[in-house]
Protein backbone atom coordinates (compact mmCIF):
# COMPACT_ATOMS: atom_id res chain seq x y z
CA UNK A 1 0.00 0.00 0.00
CA UNK A 2 1.51 3.18 -0.96
CA UNK A 3 0.12 6.89 -2.36
CA UNK A 4 -2.06 7.99 0.64
CA UNK A 5 -0.89 9.17 4.08
CA UNK A 6 -2.26 7.17 6.88
CA UNK A 7 -5.32 8.80 8.83
CA UNK A 8 -6.54 6.21 11.05
CA UNK A 9 -3.80 3.73 12.69
CA UNK A 10 -4.51 0.35 13.53
CA UNK A 11 -1.94 -0.51 15.66
CA UNK A 12 -3.01 -1.26 19.06
CA UNK A 13 -7.12 -0.64 17.98
CA UNK A 14 -9.64 -3.31 19.02
CA UNK A 15 -11.16 -4.34 15.41
CA UNK A 16 -14.21 -6.07 14.89
CA UNK A 17 -14.95 -8.49 11.67
CA UNK A 18 -18.48 -9.01 11.20
CA UNK A 19 -18.66 -12.08 9.21
CA UNK A 20 -15.20 -13.51 10.16
CA UNK A 21 -16.07 -17.06 9.65
CA UNK A 22 -17.41 -16.31 5.31
CA UNK A 23 -14.71 -16.51 3.01
CA UNK A 24 -14.40 -12.43 3.10
CA UNK A 25 -14.03 -12.25 6.64
CA UNK A 26 -11.23 -14.74 6.66
CA UNK A 27 -9.35 -13.10 4.44
CA UNK A 28 -9.95 -9.56 6.20
CA UNK A 29 -8.51 -11.19 9.39
CA UNK A 30 -5.44 -12.95 7.91
CA UNK A 31 -4.38 -9.16 6.45
CA UNK A 32 -5.06 -7.79 10.10
CA UNK A 33 -2.97 -10.44 11.93
CA UNK A 34 0.28 -8.02 9.89
CA UNK A 35 -1.23 -4.68 11.59
CA UNK A 36 -0.35 -5.65 15.50
CA UNK A 37 -4.47 -4.72 16.60
CA UNK A 38 -6.82 -6.79 18.23
CA UNK A 39 -9.15 -8.96 16.15
CA UNK A 40 -12.16 -9.01 17.90
CA UNK A 41 -14.65 -12.09 16.55
CA UNK A 42 -17.51 -13.49 17.62
CA UNK A 43 -19.19 -16.89 16.47
CA UNK A 44 -22.55 -16.76 14.83
CA UNK A 45 -23.89 -19.28 17.28
CA UNK A 46 -23.42 -16.42 20.07
CA UNK A 47 -24.53 -13.08 17.72
CA UNK A 48 -27.16 -13.46 15.65
CA UNK A 49 -26.41 -9.97 13.55
CA UNK A 50 -30.30 -10.13 12.55
CA UNK A 51 -31.18 -9.58 16.04
CA UNK A 52 -31.39 -5.95 17.46
CA UNK A 53 -30.88 -6.24 21.11
CA UNK A 54 -28.39 -8.71 20.53
CA UNK A 55 -25.86 -6.60 18.21
CA UNK A 56 -26.49 -3.66 20.73
CA UNK A 57 -25.52 -6.01 23.54
CA UNK A 58 -22.07 -7.18 21.94
CA UNK A 59 -21.21 -3.86 20.66
CA UNK A 60 -21.64 -2.08 24.03
CA UNK A 61 -19.54 -4.57 25.89
CA UNK A 62 -16.68 -5.14 23.04
CA UNK A 63 -16.15 -1.40 22.64
CA UNK A 64 -14.23 -1.68 19.61
CA UNK A 65 -12.66 0.73 18.04
CA UNK A 66 -13.60 0.14 14.68
CA UNK A 67 -15.49 -2.39 12.13
CA UNK A 68 -15.72 -4.27 9.00
CA UNK A 69 -18.74 -5.45 7.96
CA UNK A 70 -18.53 -8.82 5.94
CA UNK A 71 -21.68 -10.88 7.10
CA UNK A 72 -24.39 -11.61 5.04
CA UNK A 73 -26.60 -13.65 3.29
CA UNK A 74 -25.03 -14.22 0.33
CA UNK A 75 -25.62 -16.89 -2.77
CA UNK A 76 -26.01 -17.44 -6.59
CA UNK A 77 -28.95 -17.05 -9.08
CA UNK A 78 -30.53 -19.69 -7.65
CA UNK A 79 -30.68 -18.53 -4.19
CA UNK A 80 -31.61 -15.38 -4.52
CA UNK A 81 -34.19 -16.22 -6.75
CA UNK A 82 -35.29 -19.23 -4.01
CA UNK A 83 -35.30 -16.75 -0.94
CA UNK A 84 -35.91 -13.43 -1.77
CA UNK A 85 -37.56 -12.64 1.63
CA UNK A 86 -34.35 -14.03 3.21
CA UNK A 87 -32.47 -12.28 1.10
CA UNK A 88 -32.96 -8.77 1.68
CA UNK A 89 -34.64 -8.59 5.04
CA UNK A 90 -31.51 -10.31 6.21
CA UNK A 91 -29.27 -8.30 4.92
CA UNK A 92 -30.61 -5.25 5.29
CA UNK A 93 -30.77 -6.24 9.49
CA UNK A 94 -27.77 -6.93 9.60
CA UNK A 95 -26.44 -3.47 7.79
CA UNK A 96 -29.03 -1.68 10.26
CA UNK A 97 -28.37 -3.27 13.22
CA UNK A 98 -24.33 -3.13 13.08
CA UNK A 99 -24.27 0.41 12.00
CA UNK A 100 -26.17 1.78 14.61
CA UNK A 101 -25.13 -0.37 17.38
CA UNK A 102 -21.62 1.03 15.59
CA UNK A 103 -22.35 4.37 16.50
CA UNK A 104 -23.91 3.76 19.64
CA UNK A 105 -20.82 2.79 20.93
CA UNK A 106 -18.49 5.39 20.00
CA UNK A 107 -16.74 3.32 16.89
CA UNK A 108 -14.65 5.12 15.43
CA UNK A 109 -14.24 3.71 11.40
CA UNK A 110 -16.59 1.56 10.06
CA UNK A 111 -15.88 -0.10 6.70
CA UNK A 112 -19.03 -1.72 4.80
CA UNK A 113 -18.87 -3.87 2.42
CA UNK A 114 -21.46 -3.82 -0.45
CA UNK A 115 -21.39 -5.75 -3.75
CA UNK A 116 -20.99 -4.62 -7.97
CA UNK A 117 -24.65 -5.76 -8.08
CA UNK A 118 -25.86 -2.67 -6.36
CA UNK A 119 -25.48 -1.07 -10.48
CA UNK A 120 -28.21 -1.18 -12.79
CA UNK A 121 -28.15 -3.99 -14.93
CA UNK A 122 -27.84 -2.14 -18.14
CA UNK A 123 -24.93 0.70 -16.68
CA UNK A 124 -22.33 2.18 -18.93
CA UNK A 125 -19.24 0.36 -19.00
CA UNK A 126 -16.84 0.56 -16.61
CA UNK A 127 -19.08 1.12 -13.35
CA UNK A 128 -18.72 3.82 -12.05
CA UNK A 129 -20.25 5.17 -8.26
CA UNK A 130 -22.34 8.02 -9.52
CA UNK A 131 -24.48 5.06 -11.71
CA UNK A 132 -25.84 4.22 -8.52
CA UNK A 133 -29.75 3.75 -8.87
CA UNK A 134 -29.43 5.10 -12.34
CA UNK A 135 -31.51 2.15 -14.11
CA UNK A 136 -33.51 -1.21 -13.24
CA UNK A 137 -31.10 -3.41 -11.03
CA UNK A 138 -30.74 -7.40 -12.66
CA UNK A 139 -33.80 -9.06 -11.46
CA UNK A 140 -31.84 -12.54 -10.48
CA UNK A 141 -30.32 -10.39 -7.83
CA UNK A 142 -32.47 -7.38 -6.75
CA UNK A 143 -33.41 -8.37 -3.22
CA UNK A 144 -29.44 -8.82 -2.45
CA UNK A 145 -28.85 -5.79 -4.31
CA UNK A 146 -31.30 -3.50 -2.71
CA UNK A 147 -30.36 -4.29 0.88
CA UNK A 148 -26.04 -3.50 0.01
CA UNK A 149 -27.85 0.10 -1.27
CA UNK A 150 -29.83 0.53 1.50
CA UNK A 151 -26.43 -0.41 3.48
CA UNK A 152 -24.26 2.54 1.28
CA UNK A 153 -27.01 4.82 2.40
CA UNK A 154 -26.95 4.28 6.19
CA UNK A 155 -23.38 4.73 6.35
CA UNK A 156 -23.74 7.79 3.95
CA UNK A 157 -26.70 9.28 6.39
CA UNK A 158 -24.80 8.65 9.28
CA UNK A 159 -21.72 10.42 8.06
CA UNK A 160 -24.12 13.38 7.19
CA UNK A 161 -25.92 13.25 10.18
CA UNK A 162 -23.67 12.60 12.61
CA UNK A 163 -20.09 12.97 11.74
CA UNK A 164 -19.61 9.36 11.46
CA UNK A 165 -16.39 7.89 9.87
CA UNK A 166 -18.43 5.20 8.19
CA UNK A 167 -17.69 4.28 4.77
CA UNK A 168 -18.26 2.03 1.92
CA UNK A 169 -16.67 -0.22 -0.69
CA UNK A 170 -18.05 -2.26 -3.55
CA UNK A 171 -16.22 -5.15 -4.70
CA UNK A 172 -16.64 -7.03 -7.77
CA UNK A 173 -16.74 -11.36 -8.02
CA UNK A 174 -14.68 -12.67 -5.26
CA UNK A 175 -12.83 -16.10 -5.60
CA UNK A 176 -10.59 -17.67 -3.03
CA UNK A 177 -10.09 -19.85 -0.09
CA UNK A 178 -12.74 -20.51 1.49
CA UNK A 179 -15.29 -20.09 -0.52
CA UNK A 180 -18.96 -22.13 -0.53
CA UNK A 181 -18.54 -24.67 -2.72
CA UNK A 182 -22.49 -25.86 -2.58
CA UNK A 183 -23.66 -26.94 -6.37
CA UNK A 184 -26.87 -25.13 -6.07
CA UNK A 185 -26.23 -21.94 -3.91
CA UNK A 186 -22.29 -21.18 -4.53
CA UNK A 187 -21.23 -18.46 -7.19
CA UNK A 188 -19.99 -18.74 -10.08
CA UNK A 189 -16.14 -19.57 -9.58
CA UNK A 190 -16.60 -21.88 -6.55
CA UNK A 191 -19.42 -23.61 -8.63
CA UNK A 192 -17.43 -23.78 -11.90
CA UNK A 193 -14.12 -25.15 -10.05
CA UNK A 194 -15.92 -28.29 -7.69
CA UNK A 195 -18.23 -28.89 -11.36
CA UNK A 196 -15.19 -29.28 -13.55
CA UNK A 197 -13.00 -31.34 -10.61
CA UNK A 198 -16.15 -33.51 -10.21
CA UNK A 199 -16.42 -34.11 -14.32
CA UNK A 200 -12.17 -34.90 -13.93
CA UNK A 201 -12.65 -37.45 -11.36
CA UNK A 202 -15.93 -38.80 -13.29
CA UNK A 203 -13.58 -38.95 -16.39
CA UNK A 204 -16.89 -37.26 -17.90
CA UNK A 205 -16.49 -35.83 -21.83
CA UNK A 206 -18.51 -32.77 -21.01
CA UNK A 207 -19.25 -30.56 -18.78
CA UNK A 208 -21.88 -28.07 -18.57
CA UNK A 209 -22.12 -24.62 -18.27
CA UNK A 210 -24.99 -22.37 -17.08
CA UNK A 211 -26.28 -19.96 -19.55
CA UNK A 212 -24.92 -19.36 -23.00
CA UNK A 213 -21.09 -18.02 -21.30
CA UNK A 214 -20.97 -14.75 -22.94
CA UNK A 215 -21.49 -13.02 -20.35
CA UNK A 216 -18.51 -10.84 -19.22
CA UNK A 217 -17.16 -10.78 -15.41
CA UNK A 218 -14.24 -8.90 -13.20
CA UNK A 219 -12.78 -11.61 -11.00
CA UNK A 220 -10.68 -10.25 -7.35
CA UNK A 221 -9.02 -12.75 -5.46
CA UNK A 222 -10.49 -12.17 -2.21
CA UNK A 223 -6.85 -11.70 -0.29
CA UNK A 224 -6.46 -8.73 -2.74
CA UNK A 225 -9.61 -7.29 -1.45
CA UNK A 226 -8.28 -8.13 2.12
CA UNK A 227 -5.91 -5.47 1.70
CA UNK A 228 -8.09 -3.33 -0.08
CA UNK A 229 -10.54 -2.95 2.91
CA UNK A 230 -7.50 -2.31 5.39
CA UNK A 231 -6.10 0.02 3.08
CA UNK A 232 -9.53 2.28 3.05
CA UNK A 233 -9.63 1.71 7.16
CA UNK A 234 -6.32 3.26 7.11
CA UNK A 235 -6.80 5.60 4.26
CA UNK A 236 -9.75 7.02 3.24
CA UNK A 237 -12.54 8.77 4.86
CA UNK A 238 -15.44 10.09 2.63
CA UNK A 239 -18.67 10.10 1.45
CA UNK A 240 -18.72 8.44 -1.65
CA UNK A 241 -18.22 4.27 -1.58
CA UNK A 242 -15.32 3.30 -3.76
CA UNK A 243 -15.44 0.34 -6.06
CA UNK A 244 -12.68 -2.33 -5.63
CA UNK A 245 -11.64 -4.86 -8.14
CA UNK A 246 -9.08 -5.34 -11.00
CA UNK A 247 -10.84 -3.31 -13.87
CA UNK A 248 -10.46 -6.43 -15.87
CA UNK A 249 -13.25 -9.01 -16.95
CA UNK A 250 -13.35 -12.41 -19.03
CA UNK A 251 -16.06 -14.13 -20.83
CA UNK A 252 -17.24 -16.31 -18.26
CA UNK A 253 -16.34 -19.42 -21.31
CA UNK A 254 -13.08 -18.16 -21.04
CA UNK A 255 -13.26 -17.84 -17.40
CA UNK A 256 -14.34 -22.14 -17.21
CA UNK A 257 -11.71 -22.34 -19.93
CA UNK A 258 -8.82 -20.89 -17.48
CA UNK A 259 -10.51 -23.06 -14.28
CA UNK A 260 -10.62 -26.30 -16.74
CA UNK A 261 -6.53 -25.49 -16.78
CA UNK A 262 -5.67 -24.96 -13.61
CA UNK A 263 -7.86 -28.00 -12.27
CA UNK A 264 -6.71 -30.33 -15.69
CA UNK A 265 -10.22 -31.01 -17.05
CA UNK A 266 -9.77 -32.09 -20.77
CA UNK A 267 -13.37 -32.48 -21.33
CA UNK A 268 -15.66 -30.19 -23.60
CA UNK A 269 -18.28 -27.71 -22.62
CA UNK A 270 -22.37 -27.84 -22.97
CA UNK A 271 -23.86 -24.90 -22.32
CA UNK A 272 -27.10 -24.67 -20.60
CA UNK A 273 -28.85 -21.41 -22.62
CA UNK A 274 -32.39 -22.58 -20.62
CA UNK A 275 -30.41 -21.11 -17.58
CA UNK A 276 -30.47 -17.13 -16.90
CA UNK A 277 -27.11 -15.13 -17.74
CA UNK A 278 -27.95 -12.46 -15.60
CA UNK A 279 -26.44 -9.31 -15.93
CA UNK A 280 -24.75 -8.74 -19.55
CA UNK A 281 -21.55 -7.12 -18.16
CA UNK A 282 -20.32 -6.28 -15.26
CA UNK A 283 -16.69 -4.42 -15.39
CA UNK A 284 -15.81 -1.55 -12.24
CA UNK A 285 -14.08 1.93 -12.43
CA UNK A 286 -11.33 1.37 -10.40
CA UNK A 287 -9.38 4.47 -10.87
CA UNK A 288 -10.21 6.39 -7.85
CA UNK A 289 -8.93 3.56 -5.63
CA UNK A 290 -5.82 3.24 -7.85
CA UNK A 291 -5.49 6.70 -8.02
CA UNK A 292 -5.04 6.75 -3.69
CA UNK A 293 -2.49 4.44 -4.14
CA UNK A 294 -4.48 1.10 -4.11
CA UNK A 295 -4.10 -1.45 -6.92
CA UNK A 296 -4.93 -5.50 -7.25
CA UNK A 297 -1.82 -8.05 -7.62
CA UNK A 298 -2.75 -11.36 -7.84
CA UNK A 299 -3.08 -12.64 -11.29
CA UNK A 300 -6.17 -14.59 -12.35
CA UNK A 301 -4.57 -17.87 -13.06
CA UNK A 302 -2.19 -17.82 -9.74
CA UNK A 303 -5.60 -16.83 -7.80
CA UNK A 304 -7.31 -19.92 -9.03
CA UNK A 305 -4.39 -22.35 -8.18
CA UNK A 306 -4.83 -21.09 -4.84
CA UNK A 307 -8.26 -21.33 -4.63
CA UNK A 308 -8.17 -24.89 -5.62
CA UNK A 309 -5.67 -25.95 -3.49
CA UNK A 310 -7.71 -24.97 -0.33
CA UNK A 311 -10.62 -26.79 -2.38
CA UNK A 312 -8.78 -29.85 -2.39
CA UNK A 313 -7.45 -29.82 0.99
CA UNK A 314 -11.69 -29.47 1.96
CA UNK A 315 -13.10 -31.79 -0.03
CA UNK A 316 -13.93 -34.61 2.03
CA UNK A 317 -15.60 -31.91 4.18
CA UNK A 318 -17.12 -30.71 1.42
CA UNK A 319 -18.63 -33.60 -0.24
CA UNK A 320 -20.08 -34.37 3.59
CA UNK A 321 -21.84 -30.86 3.64
CA UNK A 322 -23.37 -31.14 0.46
Amino acid sequence: MSGSPTIFGLTGKRIFVAGHAGMVGSAIVRRLEREHCDIVTVARRDLDLRQSDEVNRFMAQAKPDAVFIAAGKVGGIRANSAFPADFIADNVAIALNVIRAAHSAGVKKLVYLGSSCIYPRLAPQPMAPDMLLSGPLEPTNQWYAVAKIAGIKLCEAYRLQHGADFVSVMPTNLYGPGDNYDPRDSHVPAALLRRLHEAKIAGAESATIWGTGSPRREFLAVDDLADACVFVMKCYSNLEFLNIGTGEDISIAEFARLIAEVVGYRGKFEFDTSRPDGTPRKRLDVSRINALGWRATTPLRDGLKRMYDDFLARYDSIRADT
